[in-house]
């Protein structure tokens, strides 16, 4: 599949009702990268970990919030990146980079930015900033994933926007498919996600077999060595 063309709904809604960690496991037996590439680190945290999990294409800004821009205006008074936002096919996913020294200073999403970017045809925002107006903003629906929170703005503006940018570890470009939950958020490779419902759902099976074989009265030794050694194949 080319890497600009959306995938079906259909694929879309099957990947939203895959959780993280199957996905990350089921990535893996494609060997299309490293098993210590392609997801966040631990400093990206999930607000809302009862949410279902998050997937949309990605639209990229990088950010400041400790010192006022040095030309332009604040960036209440910035509406042009809208326009950017729908040039990536819904659902999208906003991803900002915050390139303060000291990140989190402010913060550029909250309860005002939530509803325009949920007005855009977004699902959520990964960060490595801060967010804030979060019991605002959770009824939404809205994904938040944020290295911090914090009650203030502060001088938070647009740097550029629709460049790569780097967050919790993890080089996320314009349109790459992202998927995340409570465990955190994946890349996930446009050439194979179509493939990556019906391969999970194989892993799901054999997981479920080898969990089985760990209950009191079926537990077995020989048979669990064989099951454990296929699981991931």
């Amino acid at each position: 599949m080319p890497m600009n063309h959306p995938l079906t709904p259909e694929t879309l809604a099957a990947l939203q009702r895959i959780d993280t960690c199957t996905l990350a496991n089921t990535i893996e037996t494609f060997k299309t990268r490293l098993h210590n590439e392609g997801y966040t680190d631990a400093s990206i945290r999930c607000l809302f970990p009862r949410l279902p999990p998050m997937v949309g294409y990605a639209v990229t800004l990088h950010i400041r919030c400790s010192a006022p821009p040095p030309v332009g205006h604040p960036y209440q008074d910035r509406t042009d990146w809208w326009q950017h936002i729908l040039k990536q096919p819904a659902p999208r996913v906003v991803v900002i980079q915050d390139v303060d020294d000291f990140r989190g200073t402010g913060t550029f999403i909250g309860e005002i930015h939530a509803n325009i970017l949920r007005a855009h045809g977004c699902v959520g925002v990964v960060t490595d900033g801060a967010v804030r107006d979060v019991p605002a903003v959770e009824p939404l629906g809205f994904h938040l994933f944020a290295g911090s929170v914090s009650a203030s703005h502060a001088y938070a503006h647009i740097v550029d926007v629709g460049l790569p940018v780097e967050v919790g570890g993890l080089v996320i470009r314009p349109g790459d498919l992202l998927h995340g939950d409570f465990h955190g958020v994946l890349s996930v490779p446009r050439e194979i996600a179509a493939q990556l419902p019906a391969a999970a759902a194989a892993i799901i099976e054999r997981e479920r077999k080898v969990i089985a074989l760990c209950q009191p009265g079926t537990f077995s030794p020989e048979k669990l060595r064989d099951a454990i050694r296929g699981i991931y194949k």
